[in-house]
């Protein structure tokens, strides 16, 4: 599946998601590599089959096998780290906060691509799963990195699309 079949497979309700994914494809804000991890990490964390199929297709063309790899170790440590911090943050109890994590997140520290897009990846990633903690801590990295507002709005703007689309997906095939 490809981004247009993608596209094409929208109902007609969601137009306006078909013309954000045209105009996000070609965002020119964002690097090759940035723009396509951003799609695939979303997609991955979205769990939606179609946009998934539909996006890593599109990513395969467009990334190394070590972008790849990262974009989806991005949306399998905010995966869990989502979880965990948006508990720390929600959660009364100040006891939770002092006690170490003690999760595994060696793909932070070693990506195996550039640091900035891996942390826009987990960026957009903690948008879709709606963790504020996550959110802050990573738009602050990124911008140490010298990101640009619009660089980081791109990435959201990107996670926030494909989130919309696998939601239609799951709706229409329900």
């Amino acid at each position: 599946m490809s981004l247009d079949t993608l596209k094409d497979s929208l109902p007609d309700y969601a137009k306006d998601l078909k013309l954000n994914l045209s105009s996000l494809a070609r965002e020119t804000v964002l690097a090759d590599q940035t723009k396509w991890g951003t799609f695939l990490a979303a997609a991955h964390a979205t769990g939606e089959a179609e946009t998934l199929k539909a996006l890593a297709a599109e990513a395969e063309a467009k990334l190394s096998p070590e972008a790849l790899t990262a974009a989806k170790a991005a949306s399998a440590i905010m995966g869990m780290n989502n979880v965990y911090y948006r508990f720390l943050h929600l959660v009364k109890s100040a006891d939770y906060k002092q006690l170490p994590a003690k999760l595994r997140m060696n793909a932070l520290a070693n990506p195996g691509v550039d640091k900035a897009d891996f942390e826009l990846w987990s960026l957009a990633v903690s948008a879709i799963n709606g963790c504020g903690m996550c959110i802050e801590s990573h738009e602050a990295e990124v911008r140490k990195h010298g990101v640009t507002a619009e660089q980081v709005q791109a990435v959201v703007r990107i996670a926030s699309v494909v989130n919309a689309v696998a939601a239609v997906k799951r709706a229409e095939a329900a």
